[in-house]
């Protein structure tokens, strides 16, 4: 308690109240404000999942979104195509965010620059980056096509959007660098949190730079490792705009994720109610893998020491 909180807390007191009931007092906008943008939202959509809702109107049914949802083989492509987009995007973010890291924190000349040179994919504004990046996987006019050709790997125009294997590894691409920025200066910080005093006594013993980086580097930043991991794949998993942007979804269904195919259903379709059970089989799933992720980091917490 510091010296400014005693008054109020005296006033409190004076008024008959307690610490425990002043204390959810001085919580209580904030719990009103969760409550009325998460947890009515929330709730509704929970309601919404067990009716047919339309524009039309809705009548309740049951379990039966759920059952279509879950008797469907077309679901659970959708389900194995969103994880394994999150595992790919996520470990390239990670392994370039690693290596970015390694060589900011380095010391070269003009790092300065390259630091400011890392921020733009994550300033830009998503839609205009992904834009960007639309205009260059074009097969007519397109910059990687048209170097793909310079270079002799290919004949003729090429248009990676335009088939189901290429649009969906180019939607990754542009997700890992969107996100990898973001990534880069979460490791370069916690890099350069790291005690020089583990560098140098390594260094006097004669332990080399990859040795260092093995043994010193990775064990201190390991629980940022984690911690970034799990939210990188939460902010991947919920990825909307960047794969909306390129493909909607297509080629055929190549590029279609979990948040792409509630989005189709509920506002394109109009199907309220099957949207609503999709968005609460989203939510479970990432609950679910949310708390097998903090388990883990409770895990690396404890095995590094972090408090």
């Amino acid at each position: 308690m510091t010296m400014t909180d005693a008054p109020a807390i005296q006033t409190a007191q004076r008024r008959g109240l307690s610490d425990a009931a002043f204390a959810w007092l001085l919580i209580s906008p904030a719990l009103a404000f969760i409550a009325v943008i998460v947890a009515w939202p929330l709730v509704e959509t929970i309601r919404l999942s067990f009716t047919d809702a339309t524009l039309g109107g809705e009548n309740y049914i049951g379990l039966q979104n759920y059952i279509d949802l879950f008797s469907s083989p077309k679901f659970f492509d959708t389900v194995g195509r969103t994880f394994y987009w999150m595992f790919l995007s996520v470990s390239l973010k990670l392994i370039v965010g690693l290596i970015g890291a390694t060589l900011l924190n380095a010391a070269i000349p003009g790092k300065a620059l390259f630091r400011i040179l890392v921020m733009p994919p994550w300033v830009i504004p998503v839609a205009i980056g992904v834009i960007g990046w639309k205009w260059m996987y074009n097969g007519y006019f397109g910059l990687v096509s048209g170097l793909l050709q310079e270079f002799g790997l290919i004949e003729g125009q090429i248009a990676l959007l335009a088939t189901k294997t290429s649009a969906f590894y180019a939607a990754i691409v542009t997700d890992v660098w969107v996100g990898t920025p973001m990534v880069t200066l979460f490791f370069l910080a916690a890099m350069q949190g790291v005690s020089r005093d583990l560098y140098e006594a390594a260094w006097v013993d004669g332990a080399g730079r990859w040795y260092r980086f093995r043994r010193i580097t990775i064990p201190q930043i390991m629980p940022v490792i984690v911690s970034m991991a799990l939210l990188s794949a939460i902010w991947t998993f919920n990825s909307f705009e960047i794969i909306w942007i390129l493909t909607e979804g297509g080629p055929r269904g190549a590029t279609t994720t979990l948040i792409i195919d509630t989005y189709k259903v509920a506002i394109s379709s109009q199907r309220f109610g099957e949207g609503a059970a999709r968005a609460v089989v989203i939510v479970a799933l990432l609950a679910m893998f949310s708390l097998a992720y903090l388990y883990f980091l409770n895990r690396v917490n404890r095995h590094y020491g972090a408090k």
